[in-house]
């Protein structure tokens, strides 16, 4: 059913917001699940639990699913480094797991040192900028996709790959050019626009436990 629908950004707003709150599931459990089916598309790209990851993390949720992310590739024999470009705020799910894999003692690098750990990575996960980003990007960000585009690594990208309006499918200044992106719940409408194709890679839908009614009542519905 996901792959019938899509959700555009003021519509992934929502059924976050009804799961949470009509339906009772923590946003942590929505992270969660986020993050195994990241996982299971890292492993695919990886070959296997074996390897090293860079998960570069922005300080909102899509960062938050990366930390998660860092946590489960970790515990599968994965070599992580985690790459933050700030500090989730405070009593955020994405702080939460941020905080996790803290006190787990997962190597952290800071975003200037990225370029010397690109050339001996075997992925690359864009954990940026998620749906919500509407603005153009700027700063330390815009130079890190840049150099993300520039490593000649494979990307996994985390929703929808950073810079790349979810709606228009226009980059916002820079963008990241995936090999492969995860997107939750069902396809944005970028996904169906052929000039995001070069930043989008193969996209996979992956299920986060929303329930499927909230699909059907704040999806729009596409023939394909």
């Amino acid at each position: 059913m996901p792959d019938r629908y899509v959700l555009d950004r003021l519509s992934v707003r929502a059924v976050d917001r009804a799961a949470i709150v009509e339906y009772g599931i923590p946003g942590v459990v929505l992270m969660e699940n986020a993050a195994r089916g990241l996982a299971a598309e890292a492993l695919d790209m990886l070959g296997g639990p074996t390897g090293s990851v860079v998960i570069v993390c922005g300080t909102g949720n899509n960062g938050g699913d990366g930390w998660a992310l860092a946590r489960h590739l970790h515990n599968a024999g994965v070599r992580v480094t985690v790459a933050p470009l700030g500090e989730p705020r405070e009593g955020t799910d994405a702080a939460v797991n941020c905080r996790v894999c803290r006190n787990m003692a997962l190597r952290e690098i800071a975003p200037e040192d990225l370029p010397a750990h690109f050339g001996g990575c075997d992925l690359i996960v864009d954990a940026i900028f998620g749906t919500g980003l509407a603005g153009l990007v700027t700063g330390v960000a815009a130079t890190v996709i840049e150099r993300i585009n520039d490593s000649g690594r494979p990307v996994l990208a985390v929703d929808v790959p950073s810079g790349l309006d979810c709606d228009s499918g226009e980059p916002l200044g820079s963008a990241v050019n995936a090999a492969r992106t995860v997107t939750f719940v069902a396809h944005k409408p970028a996904m169906n626009i052929a000039t995001a194709r070069e930043h989008l890679g193969r996209v996979v839908v992956a299920d986060i436990g929303a329930p499927v009614e909230l699909l059907e009542r704040f999806g729009r519905r596409v023939d394909r």
